[in-house]
């Protein structure tokens, strides 16, 4: 199986950084897209960013010039640093893959991390 586990959430005043990391381990043969949700209290899962293995990357607006997503591809891991925060992006921000696990497979099969709580407050 495949394993995501993020580390690098905590508590942080408004204005400030963070960096997440998402190490992935396991039966790993080639790993596609990757990417970061966050989920809020009472809000839907949404989208922060994504990176495909050719390192293009994707933002929704909200955190356009703020967000960078990136990775190293040899770690298997992939990383979210985070610029000028504000409240509202306060949630527990989630780590996604698509995994080949073996050359046979045509497919990749998508795994989540367990989550990680970035507060950002004063």
């Amino acid at each position: 199986q495949v394993q995501l586990v993020e580390s690098g959430g905590g508590l942080v005043q408004p204005g400030g950084s963070l960096r997440l990391t998402c190490a992935a381990s396991g039966s790993i043969f080639s790993i596609y897209a990757m990417g970061w949700y966050r989920q809020a209290p009472g809000k839907q899962c949404e989208l922060v960013a994504v990176i495909s293995n050719g390192r293009s990357t994707d933002y929704p607006d909200s955190v356009k010039g703020r967000f960078t997503i990136s990775r190293d591809n040899a770690k298997n891991t992939v990383y979210l640093q985070m610029n000028s925060l504000k409240p509202e992006d306060t949630a527990v921000y989630y780590c996604n893959a698509e995994v080949l696990r073996t050359m046979k497979e045509k497919w990749p099969y998508e795994y989540w991390g367990q989550g990680t709580q970035v507060t950002v407050s004063p």
